[in-house]
């Protein structure tokens, strides 16, 4: 990957289909999906790979293994791990492990990062139906912080579930940002990233990364003239070295992200901060 020559990097992707067309939500929860963040394409790896390429960009990718708690398998992480290698001068692929896997998921992810190169993991608390703050969950969190990765959590509401009959099980206080805090305590080494503007928990969110050193907040999942005017302010601010560009592609694509995020109030020199300086730093990426 040849970072000097990318105009962006895109930490916030996410696969939703395999290459044999298997999705990475249930039927119910993919139906429910499509209504809430209106129907959109389902581009296969490769095909993203095309897309970014294009533009210049390059791209972290994940799914959400959250199998204990919705029963649907996980498109395999060893795939999109493959996938990205394939594709290795625009893609940089995270991995999911349950939480609730307990020892086979902490010898999952020690593999996934030596043997495939994982450069991440990404957790949706709601979606897995485990509280961040979890012990259970703390011996895989104990292997990602040894691994020297970082580890990516939704915060805020989801657009997964709604309007389903009891949201499909999903509980909602399980990514409020604040949950998170006793994790970058206790695992003060472990870089972790804040997805999306955290709504309804903006400010907590804000106090979180502003406190804690190893936290960071990705601004994934929103079009910036949505932002709350405080993220805005601390983006230019107090967390302008730590503040990412996402998109939450194919929901939301880079293309409608940056436009509306040119007409934003960001200051000039940070603005490359923002879109590029702030990712390759935390992702560990060389600069030539």
């Amino acid at each position: 990957m040849n970072v000097d020559e990318l105009v962006a990097i895109d930490v916030h992707t996410h696969a939703e289909v395999s290459a044999d067309g298997h999705t990475s939500l249930s039927a119910d929860l993919l139906g429910a999906s499509a209504k809430y963040f209106k129907e959109h394409p389902r581009p296969t790896i490769p095909e993203m790979a095309a897309y970014y390429r294009e533009r210049r960009m390059a791209a972290v990718v994940f799914t959400v293994d959250a199998e204990h708690a919705t029963g649907h398998p996980r498109i395999s992480n060893e795939e999109i791990a493959e996938s990205c290698a394939a594709h290795a001068d625009v893609l940089i692929p995270f991995a999911s492990v349950d939480p609730w896997k307990g020892g086979a998921g902490v010898r999952e992810a020690r593999r996934l990062v030596g043997e495939y190169g994982v450069r991440g993991f990404k957790f949706h608390p709601s979606l897995q139906g485990m509280s961040p703050g979890n012990r259970a969950a703390y011996p895989l969190y104990e292997a990602i912080q040894d691994l020297g990765v970082p580890a990516l959590f939704h915060t805020g509401q989801t657009g997964i579930g709604a309007g389903v009959p009891g949201g499909g099980g999903i509980r909602l206080k399980y990514s409020n940002p604040m949950l998170i805090d006793d994790l970058a305590v206790d695992f003060p080494d472990l870089r972790i990233i804040l997805a999306h503007p955290s709504f309804p928990w903006q400010d907590e969110a804000l106090a979180v990364a502003t406190h804690k050193p190893n936290v960071f907040i990705d601004l994934s999942g929103w079009s910036p003239k949505y932002f709350p005017p405080q993220l805005v302010r601390y983006a230019n601010t107090l967390l302008k070295e730590k503040v990412l560009f996402g998109s939450d592609y194919p929901v939301i694509t880079p293309d409608r992200w940056l436009a509306d995020f040119d007409a934003l109030d960001i200051k000039p020199e940070v603005r490359p901060k923002i879109l590029k300086d702030n990712a390759v730093r935390l992702l560990g990426l060389t600069k030539a």
